[in-house]
């Protein structure tokens, strides 16, 4: 009985080590964090203005496709301000009294970051609205015609929101933000120093050339990065390499599936798909999906972004269709008749 509880408690070493990894690549304040250069200046300002002012910081959101360091940044705005934060999530919050027994355990100064905070329920919204502006939230006791609301002052705080739909947010939520920072994708000369910083903490001897060619595979994505370079560096450990070289990271990252373009598995298969067997489309989202074995929302979220930004693939009213550089990156010869680029921006086709 003893023995199963403490499998419990303990966690695998490799699950833990890799978790700590992590977190020792996440930058500790706003002059290590790399990248997002206006972002991070106006998040300086309002920091700064803060702390003259002795109160806490303006309600922040950030927003961007994931991986871009909108947690790392919440993170760096409670060390900034020296302040505790509690993290929580949208879909973590059913209902408003999850969200209430929250706001009202908060301390004075505290930071509240809240991720994916399009997908709170609607009840929990509405509460939000009034914590944020008049810290206060109204508890209900009782039920029926005999309930009545009591008001509860809450401490100031400051609510850091993230999002990768801010399309979602509805427009009374959006406005309550005293700030709102949009995270773009990385260049690679960003991503570089990123892996430049990392190899020093995983204290890895590294190639300037095994560094271009890890950054151009990792889709301007920080996260995308650090994940690849720790993949190459077991590569390495391995094959007991003391120095990785370009050669080395390049046969790495051929063993992982990830092309010089960044591509996955994942994204082949999609492209593969749109190619061969639907003759570039248009074809509809569900039947993409079904085609190459995953859920919808996997080949929307995932896939479909990345294939569309680089221009690998077109959303038209009809369908989803390959573009001519999409059929010549998986080897075939796109057709007279294939969609240029131009159609990127058209209206996304229904599947009903």
């Amino acid at each position: 009985m003893t023995e199963k509880s403490d499998e419990r408690i303990v966690a695998p070493t490799g699950k833990s080590e890799e978790s700590s990894i992590e977190s020792a690549l996440r930058p500790k304040n706003l002059s290590e964090f790399i990248g997002q250069e206006r972002v991070r200046q106006q998040i300086d300002v309002l920091l700064t203005a803060a702390r003259h002012r002795k109160s806490s910081a303006d309600h922040i959101l950030l927003s961007g496709p994931p991986g871009l360091g909108k947690t790392t940044l919440a993170l760096i705005l409670a060390s900034e301000m020296d302040a505790p934060i509690r993290i929580t999530s949208g879909p973590a919050i059913t209902h408003a009294g999850d969200l209430a027994a929250i706001l009202s355990s908060l301390m004075e100064g505290e930071i509240l970051f809240l991720d994916e905070i399009h997908r709170l329920p609607r009840p929990a919204e509405e509460l939000l609205y009034l914590a944020m502006e008049d810290f206060r939230v109204d508890v209900v006791v009782g039920k029926g015609p005999g309930a009545t609301a009591i008001p509860l002052q809450l401490p100031h705080f400051t609510l850091v929101g993230a999002t990768t739909r801010a399309g979602l947010l509805p427009s009374p939520l959006r406005d309550r933000f005293g700030f709102t920072a949009h995270l773009d994708f990385y260049n690679e000369d960003e991503i570089a120093r990123v892996l430049e910083r990392s190899a020093k903490l995983l204290d890895l001897s590294i190639e300037v050339q095994a560094i271009s060619e890890i950054a151009g595979r990792s889709r301007g994505t920080p996260r995308i990065a650090n994940r690849l370079l720790r993949r190459v560096r077991d590569y390495a450990q391995v094959r007991g390499v003391s120095g990785l070289s370009h050669t080395d990271a390049k046969a790495a990252l051929e063993m992982y599936e990830v092309d010089e373009m960044g591509l996955d598995r994942l994204d082949r298969a999609v492209l593969l798909a749109l190619v061969e067997r639907f003759n570039g489309g248009p074809v509809g989202l569900s039947t993409l999906a079904i085609a190459v074995g995953e859920e919808t929302e996997t080949v929307e979220s995932v896939a479909e972004p990345f294939l569309v930004r680089n221009g690998f693939m077109a959303r038209t009213p009809r369908g989803r269709v390959a573009t001519p550089q999409g059929w010549l990156h998986v080897g075939h010869q796109p057709p007279a008749t294939a969609t240029s680029a131009s159609t990127l921006f058209d209206t996304p086709a229904s599947d009903a």
